[in-house]
């Protein structure tokens, strides 16, 4: 007896720290969370980034406005037609002109596109690390179609690179229009499906309700936009609040959670897939006739058919790929809302074709350093759920 007694006095625990990813698959791309742990409880957590940078910033103040677009595809791969939305709205406010309604309508149909097709994913992934895995072959099933209807749209399926400075590359056919109108109206009963397999499932509540809890004044604090800002309780949307293209012209509600933890989050993006399929809707029914590119020959490419029989068109567009259009001096900020928050493009212009400066507001960069007030305190379980209920894409953490 004696002995025992004297064993459990000297018997100590020692925090162990341990390395999640950058190869872990629940991370979701190359990120590298250092846990010291006591137990199965989470005492520290760092996020380590960078393992997947490229460089699109500096890439970017080496290229042309023009040429710099297909860079943004590679920030958030996932969603990159919304990638380049963002840029190019950027680029017309730095030089002062605006797309035509048509090409607006067709960049928001395209945008809530990308929206649907990220979320599916998000959604598809995010229970997989959970322990569901119905959910994420239903959820590969809906993006096909919209990977589909991209390539039937500009050729491309993932790196799309389809909306153009002053408006988009080529217009949209009717097979195109008829065929996206069909998926709309057969969506909702597919998130039908999710939401029966999955909001109310009891061992999914029991992984989420209550887990990374963050309140809204500290979600502000924290920078955080999106679905992650809006499940803690702020109504904050820069489509509402900046309306950029056609989202003046379309009605939509901005779902906002109570609690900000995890199945908060969920529910947000539930209801953000929703909506998206309704701003498609009414964009396709409201969808004005004219032209998709801007009229400013200053700075927009002259059309293909023009520059292949006159040699001043040709001349025209070797001028702008070249040298660049000759831009104003000065500076501008956009933020747009992309899939997994606000997306800002930030420019410096000196007056040449290139940008002086570009900067990049990265959604993922911001989020994956909250992380530490998700995970600190809870349980090492619950680190892989704070990690899908944030939504990140490491392309554009690292850039």
């Amino acid at each position: 007896m004696e002995d025992i007694e004297q064993t459990e006095k000297t018997f100590e625990t020692k925090e162990l720290t341990i390395s999640m990813g950058p190869q872990h698959p629940a991370t979701h791309g190359v990120l590298r969370l250092l846990l010291t742990l006591a137990g199965e409880n989470v005492v520290k957590c760092t996020p380590y980034v960078g393992y997947l940078h490229r460089g699109i910033e500096k890439l970017g103040e080496n290229r042309t406005y023009l040429a710099a677009l297909p860079l943004t595809d590679r920030l958030d791969y996932i969603s990159s037609m919304n990638n380049n939305v963002g840029y190019v709205n950027a680029v017309e406010k730095l030089f002062g002109i605006e797309a035509p309604e048509r090409a607006k309508f067709i960049r928001t149909i395209v945008a809530e596109m990308g929206r649907i097709s990220s979320h599916i994913i998000w959604l598809g992934t995010h229970v997989l690390d959970i322990g569901a895995t119905t959910p994420f072959l239903y959820a590969f099933r809906e993006r096909e179609v919209i990977m589909d209807l991209f390539e039937m749209l500009c050729g491309a399926r993932l790196t799309v690179s389809y909306p153009r400075i002053g408006g988009v590359r080529n217009d949209i056919s009717q097979e195109f229009l008829d065929e996206l109108y069909d998926f709309v109206l057969d969506f909702p009963s597919k998130m039908d499906d999710y939401e029966t397999l999955v909001t109310e499932n009891r061992i999914w509540k029991d992984r989420t309700v209550g887990i990374g809890v963050i309140s809204a004044e500290e979600a502000i604090n924290w920078g955080l936009t999106g679905g992650t800002l809006r499940g803690s309780g702020v109504d904050y949307d820069v489509r509402k609040y900046a309306p950029y293209d056609a989202y003046d012209k379309v009605e939509f509600d901005v779902p906002v959670g109570t609690n900000g933890d995890c199945y908060d989050r969920y529910l947000v993006r539930m209801e953000e897939m929703r909506q998206a399929n309704r701003i498609i809707r009414q964009c396709i029914e409201k969808l004005p006739a004219g032209p998709v590119m801007a009229d400013a020959p200053k700075f927009t490419l002259p059309p293909k058919d023009m520059v292949l029989k006159d040699m001043e068109h040709l001349i025209h567009q070797f001028i702008l790929i070249t040298k660049g259009p000759t831009v104003p001096e000065g500076e501008v900020y956009m933020g747009t809302e992309v899939p997994k928050g606000e997306l800002g493009f930030y420019f410096v212009s000196d007056g040449s074709g290139r940008p002086y400066r570009m900067r990049v507001r990265a959604p993922s960069y911001v989020h994956a350093s909250v992380l530490p007030r998700l995970c600190e305190g809870g349980m090492i379980a619950d680190v892989i759920a704070n990690i899908g209920t944030i939504d990140i894409v490491l392309g554009e953490c690292d850039r």
